[in-house]
């Protein structure tokens, strides 16, 4: 497995989720499977059943995160980076019809349930990379080339 890259927000966030699953929410599922267990048949139990399940489930993503984070190098913001769009940046960006934009480009892991985060491998991120305030990004999509401008771009805390 190739080293994939993460902010240090999306790093923590991963690291906590990790430590909630092992440290609280796995013992809770395996006192409630015991509990189901010492009732007695556990082909017809259906407590037995969904939690022992439900602990198959949280094994799978404790596995996941820990073979994952130890892969990931951290992404630290760089007061080189200003002016241009790197790892870690929001970004505004507007098309011919007046559509604005605002995002964080971030890594593969962070995108889920965020609206406003896009995966640095996406192609919007990809023709991004390395433009400034003003340039011109031509995005190539199923539709054909879409044309925007960047119009800002940040580190750190999202402006509003």
């Amino acid at each position: 497995m190739s080293t994939k890259i993460i902010t240090k927000e999306g790093f923590d966030a991963l690291k906590k989720e990790l430590d909630y699953l092992w440290r609280e929410h796995r013992p809770d599922i395996t006192q409630k499977v015991a509990w189901a267990a010492s009732l007695g048949d556990r082909s017809e139990n259906a407590d037995y059943q969904y939690n022992k399940k439900l602990l198959r489930e949280i094994d799978r993503r404790v596995r996941y995160l820990r073979k994952r984070l130890e892969d990931m190098r951290v992404v630290e913001y760089s007061p080189e980076q200003d002016g241009r769009v790197f790892f870690g940046a929001w970004v505004e960006i507007e098309n011919e019809e007046g559509e604005l934009k605002k995002f964080r480009i971030v890594g593969y892991d962070e995108i889920y349930g965020r609206m406003d985060y896009i995966s640095i491998d996406s192609p919007m991120a990809r023709a991004l990379l390395k433009k400034e305030v003003g340039d011109e990004v031509i995005v190539p999509t199923p539709s054909g080339d879409m044309c925007w401008w960047v119009n800002d771009i940040h580190y750190l805390p999202k402006p509003d």
